[in-house]
């Protein structure tokens, strides 16, 4: 899956050079860091090597706008976390995929290209981006937009041999930054709320997965500890910025 040239982009490495090999480990980084329960409202992330669920736990549905069914004596649910409010926004653009990522601060200015879980993905319950170094919009959420009933979710690798856009989330994000999103239907503005890093395995237990309209969720690699952290940026619409 490929959008236009973009900054930063590069060719695939040749087969069978340390290059390559570097290249297909990094393809596994958000394997591991991305992993959802594709519930059909979709599902917390999580990271299959270390999460395992008794077979009469229902997994947690946190991106369901309305509450799960209370649980009941034998199976033992986890609780979905109750929505919270969604931040003040000015009225813009209706509600529409993700299409591009501007953020001056961090040097990243990527395509975002729909990320739907396919059977095999459902299967293993896994999201895996492709290994290119675009944005990835996680279908089962949110979009951006007046009318957005839920947080919106881009991913996309960070890697070790080489500057990627992604990369920059772990050492230049920071909270008060603004950047913006591209949608079929105009182009709203957002200011950072938080930058952290959550173990891969914790990172199902995480408040990002709390449904809130209008949020903005961004996810890598965090560059310190690519095989065992993720880095995690939460953003807000900028109340200063209208939509356009």
């Amino acid at each position: 899956m490929s959008g236009p040239p973009q900054r930063g982009r590069h060719a695939r490495p040749r087969i069978f050079t340390a290059r390559s090999i570097l290249f297909v480990i990094l393809c596994g980084f958000l394997a591991y860091a991305v992993v959802a329960f594709l519930t059909p409202a979709g599902g917390p992330v999580t990271a299959p090597e270390t999460v395992t669920r008794p077979a009469a736990t229902a997994p947690p549905s946190l991106a369901a706008p309305t509450p799960a069914p209370t649980p009941t004596p034998a199976a033992s649910p986890a609780p979905a976390a109750a929505a919270i409010p969604a931040p003040a926004a000015p009225a813009g653009p209706a509600a529409s995929p993700p299409q591009r990522l501007v953020y001056a601060a961090a040097n990243i200015d990527v395509v975002i290209h729909p990320l739907e879980p396919s059977g095999q993905d459902q299967a293993n319950q896994t999201i895996v981006p492709p290994p290119t170094m675009d944005g990835y919009w996680l279908t089962p959420y949110g979009v951006p937009g007046e009318g957005s009933a839920n947080t919106t979710y881009v991913a996309g690798h960070s890697w070790v041999d080489r500057d990627a856009p992604f990369n920059h989330l772990s050492a230049k994000a920071a909270v008060g930054d603004q950047f913006t999103v591209t949608t079929a239907t105009g182009e709203l503005a957002y200011r950072v709320d938080s930058v952290a890093t959550y173990s891969k395995s914790g990172l199902k237990d995480s408040p990002i997965w709390q449904v809130q309209p209008n949020r903005m969720v961004l996810i890598s690699c965090y560059t310190e500890d690519p095989w065992g952290t993720n880095v995690v940026v939460v953003a807000s619409p900028d109340p200063n910025v209208p939509p356009r």
